[in-house]
């Protein structure tokens, strides 16, 4: 495992399913009143470009139930790249603190911000990917479809973005089905899709009908049409999104058991319907519920790499 995890492309699938084993551990600690505690006197520094719930509250808390503290920076705060070079900032914060997540809209800031620190930095959403959440997704699926997700088909519809790039990794190494449902011209990164359908042949499949994407499906999942930094597209995704709502209508085509899923924050009415993100089987706040969970077990997997010096 690198010093890092700037995406799901850097883990083996060893790696990625001894996090969701970590996760599923960490878990069961913490309901039992028995978690550990092997950040005490560690510091997180969180650098947010963006601002988020999901992915603020959960490290906030998960680096606290681990013992350690957080240091929570907006980007008036230090201004990346703008006050001060990204490579300064990340050698003052190696300096003071002992791990950094950042939330950055330019995944080119992430590498930078990566090379030049000598304490692990962790992806917490960037324009390219979303590792994170993807950890969390597939500890949710192991919840309700058992460890083994070899013979597990996931359909995404909607956009080609930073969460479908997270799930290509994801399918190439762990070895799943996926199939991305989207309008033209809406696709994926063209280099992951290829690596993820080299690395598992004839099961990454990109389709331009939603209900082609969903038929036979185990899970269904989707994600806002427009994200943070493309508000000025917001009508024009409207429009080229026009039939691809997970919907009651689409949920037919998938298995009568089919999961749904959605990363939040969801647009009832846009991209899915009230009745289906509510529905029973809906599994979006254990997604949620997760995300915690799982980079708990990042955390603390990176770091005990670092203490022992077996970083790469």
């Amino acid at each position: 495992m690198n010093k890092d995890l700037l995406s799901l492309a850097e883990l083996s699938r060893e790696e990625i399913l001894a996090i969701c084993d970590d996760a599923e551990t960490l878990k069961a600690e913490l309901r039992s009143g028995m978690g550990p505690r092997p950040l005490v006197g560690r510091t997180l520094a969180m650098i947010f470009e963006k601002p988020s719930l999901r992915t603020r509250v959960t490290f906030e808390t998960g680096v606290k139930q681990l013992g350690g503290a957080s240091v929570y920076l907006t980007h008036e705060d230090i201004r990346l790249g703008e006050r001060e070079t990204v490579a300064d900032i990340a050698r003052n914060l190696s300096r003071w603190v002992d791990l950094v997540v950042a939330r950055t809209f330019s995944h080119a800031t992430l590498v930078e911000l990566a090379h030049h620190a000598t304490i692990p930095v962790i992806n917490g959403l960037s324009d390219l990917s979303h590792p994170c959440q993807v950890l969390a997704d597939l500890v949710t699926l192991r919840e309700h479809r058992g460890p083994d997700l070899s013979g597990t088909e996931i359909a995404f519809v909607g956009d080609g973005n930073n969460v479908v790039n997270s799930w290509l990794e994801a399918a190439g190494r762990v070895g799943f089905g996926f199939r991305l449902g989207c309008p033209r011209g809406y696709e994926p990164d063209a280099a992951i899709l290829a690596a993820a359908q080299e690395r598992n042949p004839g099961r990454v499949v990109v389709v331009h009908d939603p209900a082609e994407a969903v038929r036979g499906a185990d899970a269904v999942y989707t994600d806002v049409w427009t994200s943070m930094g493309q508000e000025a597209e917001t009508e024009r995704r409207r429009r080229d999104f026009a039939g691809f709502q997970v919907n009651a209508k689409l949920m037919s085509h998938a298995k009568p058991d089919a999961l749904v899923m959605h990363c939040l924050p969801a647009h009832r009415g846009e991209e899915i319907t009230a009745d289906v993100l509510e529905g029973p089987r809906s599994v979006v706040f254990d997604e949620a519920e997760n995300r915690l969970h799982a980079q708990k077990a990042v955390m603390v997997r990176l770091h005990e790499r670092m203490q022992s010096g077996q970083a790469r």
